[in-house]
């Protein structure tokens, strides 16, 4: 188990990437060194660790195989069942966050490979997709949105109605993607194959967990909500606790500190000043790029000290996060749930022609409708 966890981690080359653009980042800027623990956002560092323990959990524990069995007895075609788990994630990301909405989603979802013949890959892509335009709709749906909500000073109301249109391209679009993506013909069900034993105790402990644990969160309390899955897990369940992606948390850390001190250089905030921000076009097409650079949180973060105009920062940085996998969180998080390497190349040939699509159509929407 030790051996095969160095292997892992040995060709997690999106983490030695940014080890090694921190280490770049400390030469030029020894002084900074010491602010590098107050640069991560502890928060939802530990709302993502303690995700992925329940996810494990879940996944471990059996059910989701049984329950991806009969989704498709139900669903039949791939491209029904697709869209079927597009528009579940959509849905969750809009009031359980993007991030909570594919811990759910994606162990769901890779749980389907031992009930049939499913490209299961594929279905993570659009997943990650489909939570970036669901969650682009509400305050609640993702970060930067809740950041940019409190910018506005507007009801969540108003918020959602101004998003409103912004999310109808992105799901639409995202259903007509999933018209090419995937066929109808018949799923092929894999009568021949054992589903794994149930372990009930474990799925229980998972589940029930879910609760408090999002309570926990909702009252700001992140630390004690992972705390109490860390405590129960390493009693009742420790070999959940050998199987979770840590390797993901030391990503999420690494990407905190990174994006963080170049967003706060005097080179970044000198070039932005000459951009002439306050012309609506260049903010849009700043935002849409420089979310792919350091993600769309810290981005509308950046933005908002150049514009006030809280809406087109927040349809930039929202498409911004279908592009390159650094564009959001999300994308980051439901390719490393998906176990699989070609889904980083998968992901790239979808979302980057998507990002082309959608960022044009939401320009036509903003600049000549």
């Amino acid at each position: 188990m030790i051996q095969l966890s160095t292997q892992i981690w040995r060709k997690d080359y999106l983490l030695w990437f940014l080890a090694g653009l921190l280490i770049a980042l400390t030469l030029a800027e020894p002084a900074r060194l010491s602010s590098y623990p107050r640069l991560v956002d502890w928060p939802t560092i530990s709302g993502v660790a303690g995700l992925l323990m329940l996810a494990k959990g879940i996944e471990l524990s059996g059910y989701l195989h049984r329950l991806g069995k009969r989704l498709i007895e139900i669903m039949r075609t791939s491209r029904s069942l697709a869209a079927l788990l597009v528009l579940a994630a959509a849905l969750l990301s809009m009031v359980l966050t993007n991030d909570v909405a594919l811990f759910i989603m994606v162990p769901l979802t890779t749980g389907l490979h031992g009930a049939g013949v499913i490209p299961v890959t594929r279905l993570i892509v659009v997943e990650a997709l489909a939570v970036n335009a669901g969650s682009a709709l509400t305050p609640i749906g993702n970060p930067q949105n809740l950041f940019l909500w409190k910018v506005s000073g507007v009801s969540f109301h108003e918020y959602v109605q101004e998003m409103l249109p912004l999310a109808l391209i992105l799901i639409t679009s995202l259903l007509v993607l999933i018209a090419f993506m995937f066929d109808s013909n018949r799923i092929q069900v894999r009568e021949e194959v054992d589903m794994p034993i149930a372990n009930s105790k474990l799925f229980h402990s998972s589940l029930i967990l879910y609760l408090p644990f999002l309570i926990l969160i909702d009252l700001h309390q992140a630390e004690l909500a992972v705390l109490l899955i860390l405590v129960v897990f390493f009693i009742r369940h420790r070999n959940i606790l050998v199987n979770v992606d840590w390797g993901l948390i030391l990503v999420l850390a690494l990407m905190f500190v990174n994006m963080r001190l170049i967003a706060d250089s005097h080179t970044i905030h000198s070039f932005f000043t000459e951009l002439r921000l306050d012309e609506p076009e260049r903010l849009y097409f700043a935002g849409i790029a420089l979310a792919q650079i350091m993600s769309n949180v810290p981005a509308a973060i950046l933005l908002a000290d150049y514009s006030n105009n809280w809406k087109l920062i927040a349809y930039a940085v929202n498409i911004g996060g279908l592009g390159f996998v650094l564009g959001s969180l999300a994308n980051l998080i439901a390719l490393r749930l998906a176990r699989d390497r070609k889904a980083w190349l998968v992901f790239h040939v979808y979302s980057l022609p998507f990002l082309l699509v959608t960022g044009t159509f939401v320009y036509l929407l903003l600049f000549i409708g």
